[in-house]
């Protein structure tokens, strides 16, 4: 039998408010999941600036749903009339040039400030132990990020909208025997046309919003049951005070409100000057050959991603016939070096030395065009094995040996870099640089369980550095 239901009793001269919130109580956990998923959340009190981009990752999600909502209401998921929708709701639909500018700059924004969450749980060691799963949850919300603005970057139906999908999607054909049948497959067509725009739209719309709801549900649900990281890397909950909570902790609310109201005001600050006065970003935000109307006749000059694609895209296009002898030379030294200072067990060893020996006939034998989209891949999917790559004794970068830091600069530099070039025409010169940039790119991860733990580390205080400011 069920617990016998039991109302909270309130004095006859409560607040209406206080009553209508217990009456609520009584029915739905509403003030429980507030204190338990803010109000009453403890968190280290060392935060700094960094801490304040997973706060404004959540508001532009918030923003992108309610301003993709209202585009919805005037958007025609066809081929013949979506151009003309979009430049309705710019001309003709009150405020709509606002909505779509809001919507275009969200995006951008909202990589942006993944990119800088991401890079601040590099810094601190925010997926070491015992973080690995919030880790894998944020890796699987940027999958969906990336998916989610590939298939929203077809729908308003320009140029380099159309030939960007276009060329995307052909990626798919490049793998072995499932390769064509898949890119048909996304397609609906043997050509992107209305259908793919209509299946398109569907993704973009309804399927990964959901699945993206729920992945970021579970981050925070998985963040809050381990607690938050801090710039230290001390686990603060082992260091408890007499309230059962730790001596460096501070309740959420109302502390850490405050702090992301500031950064959130800025944030808008930021936001509202680039829709306002340079929506385009000079064509990084929003391409000028979007602004014509999809034509299967005629291919524009230069084709690229948007920019927040473009470090990976650069990895694809860097993979040329010459550079599969390089990566060939690259692999053997890796199994050699592993053989040489790796304290993995013997069966091991071979196990990779198989796979490499695999990795190597492949790539004697299938196109450098298979192997771009593997690198390309593969340039994404080794982001989410860093807890396991990352070997350092401490998490924080500020108890890392000094050198460390360059390596991590070296590693924003070339992310940078190749980003830059794959927004470029692929010169000679340009590619080569992009070459270069790769093989750093996963010399970083693939030697991170060495260099990591290499060095002489400063010693880990027993509680958090904190200076008020």
């Amino acid at each position: 039998m069920g617990a016998a239901f039991k109302e909270t009793k309130l004095p006859a001269n409560a607040p209406k408010s206080q009553k209508a919130l217990a009456w609520v109580d009584d029915r739905f956990p509403l003030s429980k999941l507030w204190n338990d998923q803010w109000g009453k959340y403890y968190a280290p009190k060392n935060f700094n600036i960094w801490y304040l981009f997973g706060s404004l990752a959540m508001l532009v999600l918030v923003l992108q749903i309610v301003t993709g909502i209202f585009l919805t209401m005037h958007y025609k998921p066809d081929a013949n009339l979506a151009f003309g929708s979009v430049e309705y709701i710019m001309r003709e639909v009150p405020w709509g040039w606002l909505v779509r500018y809001m919507h275009s700059t969200g995006a951008s924004m909202f990589f942006i400030v993944v990119y800088l969450h991401m890079t601040r749980a590099l810094l601190y060691g925010s997926y070491r132990k015992p973080r690995e799963l919030i880790w894998l949850f944020g890796f699987a919300i940027f999958l969906c990020l990336m998916a989610e603005a590939f298939f929203g970057y077809l729908l308003p139906w320009g140029q380099m909208s159309y030939w960007g999908a276009q060329v995307i999607v052909n990626l798919f054909s490049a793998i072995p025997l499932i390769g064509p049948d898949l890119s048909l497959w996304i397609r609906g067509d043997y050509v992107v046309s209305d259908a793919t725009l209509n299946r398109f739209f569907a993704f973009h719309v309804i399927a990964i919003p959901l699945v993206l709801l729920g992945l970021v549900a579970a981050h925070l649900i998985a963040l809050h049951e381990v607690g938050s990281n801090n710039p230290d890397g001390i686990e603060v909950k082992e260091n408890l005070g007499p309230d059962g909570h730790g001596i460096d902790m501070i309740p959420s609310h109302p502390y850490y409100t405050t702090k992301d109201l500031f950064g959130v005001s800025m944030f808008l600050f930021i936001y509202s000057a680039v829709i306002f006065f340079a929506p385009e970003m000079g064509g990084y935000f929003l391409e000028y050959n979007n602004f014509i109307p999809a034509d299967s006749m005629k291919t524009p000059p230069h084709i690229a991603p948007t920019w927040y694609f473009t470090p990976f895209y650069s990895v694809l296009r860097a993979t040329t016939s010459d550079f599969m002898w390089v990566v060939m030379a690259g692999v053997a030294a890796y199994v050699v070096f592993i053989w040489l200072r790796s304290r993995l067990s013997y069966k091991t060893k071979l196990v990779i030395t198989a796979i490499a020996v695999v990795l190597e006939i492949g790539m004697l034998f299938l196109d450098a065009k298979v192997w771009g989209v593997v690198l390309f891949g593969s340039s994404v999917v080794i982001l989410a094995l860093l807890p396991w790559l990352d070997h350092s004794p401490v998490k924080s970068i500020r108890y890392r040996p000094d050198w460390h830091k360059y390596v991590f600069i070296l590693f924003g530099i070339v992310f940078i870099a190749l980003g830059y070039l794959g927004t470029q025409l692929p010169t000679p010169a340009y590619t080569l640089i992009a070459q270069a940039c790769t093989l750093i790119y996963f010399s970083f991860f693939l030697l991170m369980p060495w260099w990591s733990a290499s060095g002489r580390f400063k010693p880990v205080p027993n509680r958090v550095t904190f200076t008020p400011h």
